[in-house]
């Protein structure tokens, strides 16, 4: 959902900044169990970022990438097959599916949920030493309830 890729960041409605970055963990969470295998997940959390031109101190959006490592590295390619699986369900539509132009050539996913407003980019690192999968969710615009402020993490 960066500018590049959609002419508008949705609207997301109303939120505090805690329960916009719970929803992107839950969202997180269900990309979790769609991958379908046995792994352990970075432990980044989520990051609040301002939203596009829009003020800064009303409006804002949730980051959260993190890292998905099978504890099996012939899992990645499983776990890249239930995604692309799970992301045409439930609300999710998958967007783009390509090989980049890395040396490795890695698979890379990006889907929507409208209902959710949040948008995920999968990237397949197969081919490294220690396979993984980079995955980053992120929403649509926030705004801040009147009297609050964003609390950026």
């Amino acid at each position: 959902m960066s500018d590049d890729d959609t002419p508008k960041t949705p609207f997301s409605g109303t939120a505090s900044t805690d329960d916009a970055v719970a929803a992107v963990k839950a969202v997180s969470s269900q990309i979790f169990d769609f991958a379908g295998v046995p792994a352990k997940a970075s432990k980044a959390g989520p990051g609040v970022s301002a939203c596009g031109d829009k003020d800064p101190k009303k409006y804002f959006q949730v980051y959260h990438p993190w890292n998905f490592e099978p504890n099996s590295g012939a899992d990645t390619a499983v776990a890249m097959k239930h995604l692309k699986e799970k992301l045409n369900t439930g609300g999710w539509v998958l967007k783009d599916e390509y090989y980049d132009n890395s040396p490795n050539k890695n698979l890379n996913l990006v889907a929507d949920n409208d209902a959710k407003k949040m948008s995920v980019s999968i990237v397949e690192y197969g081919k490294r030493g220690t396979p993984s999968i980079g995955i980053n969710v992120i929403s649509g615009c926030y705004q801040v309830p009147d009297g609050q402020k964003i609390e950026h993490s």
